[in-house]
């Protein structure tokens, strides 16, 4: 999915029905790998706004610009009864500074356990399963990683506090990740030393400034399977603008560590995404 088949998306959306009933804004953002979330870190949320036997569908583009390397994301994902989401994302990842490209195809599902975002006592519940393939196996194998195909399981909670900063709400999220991933999979799965699952946290903060802008935080846990080069933890600042229920925007500053024996990778997040 490109952006110019987003940018098509927004032109064709001022002639499609509402998106659905749900509050603006409790679908979420996308991640880099196409559930929602924020822009790397999956929440409880469900994508879109799909509320009790109503359908949702999300398409988005994204990119990732830092000193060496660019990533670029796009995708689709569907959602029903505010309680499933399927989703497909495709990465490429460019590695500038010592020339070739990384891709890998993300296929999700998620699917909303127990409590809601806004309205019970207790956070919202979500389980998800993202099944990863490498495009070319080429390169990670090269440097160390075990498999092209990888699969990661995650259990999230999010949960909207009201009037927590200068009358502001509050959205807090906690995932707890298994994965095997070298760079979220585009450097493949496991290693010759170590191919066990690891359990890492991934968490964000999201003030309300209004009902549709909000300004948060991101950190990411990050496996360390390879021995070429060590593999640091990603965080971000964003800020989301849900302009309407068919469009939002969002930006970030990220920072994503080394990368690859490359120096500190810092720079900017982008995506653009479309409901109907």
């Amino acid at each position: 999915m490109t952006l110019r088949v987003t940018l098509l998306m927004l032109v064709l959306l001022p002639a499609v029905a509402t998106a659905g009933s749900k509050i603006i804004g409790t679908g979420g953002a996308t991640t880099i790998e196409g559930n929602a979330g924020g822009g790397i870190v999956p929440w409880a949320v469900i994508n879109g706004y799909a509320s009790s036997e109503e359908w949702s569908v999300t398409t988005f583009a994204s990119r990732v610009g830092v000193n060496n390397f660019n990533l670029s994301s796009g995708g689709i994902a569907l959602s029903f009864d505010n309680r499933w989401e399927l989703s497909y994302a495709r990465q490429r990842f460019a590695l500038e500074s010592i020339g070739g490209n990384l891709a890998q195809d993300i296929f999700s599902v998620k699917y909303h356990l127990a409590g809601e975002l806004l309205y019970t006592a207790m956070p919202q519940l979500s389980f998800g399963i993202s099944h990863k393939r490498n495009a070319d196996f080429a390169l990670p194998e090269a440097v160390g990683a075990k498999s092209a195909n990888g699969t990661d399981f995650y259990l999230a909670a999010s949960k909207v506090l009201f009037h927590q900063l200068a009358g502001r709400n509050l959205l807090l999220n906690g995932t707890i990740r298994a994965t095997k991933a070298n760079q979220t999979g585009l450097l493949g799965f496991g290693s010759a030393i170590d191919n066990d699952y690891q359990f890492l946290f991934e968490g964000s903060a999201a003030l309300l400034l209004n009902y549709n802008l909000a300004l948060g935080i991101e950190f990411k846990q990050k496996p360390d399977n390879l021995a070429f080069a060590a593999e640091q933890h990603w965080r971000d600042i964003f800020i989301a603008w849900f302009i309407n229920k068919n469009v939002s925007l969002t930006g970030a500053y990220v920072d994503l560590g080394h990368i690859a024996g490359q120096g500190s990778q810092t720079g900017y997040y982008l995506a653009l995404e479309a409901t109907w």
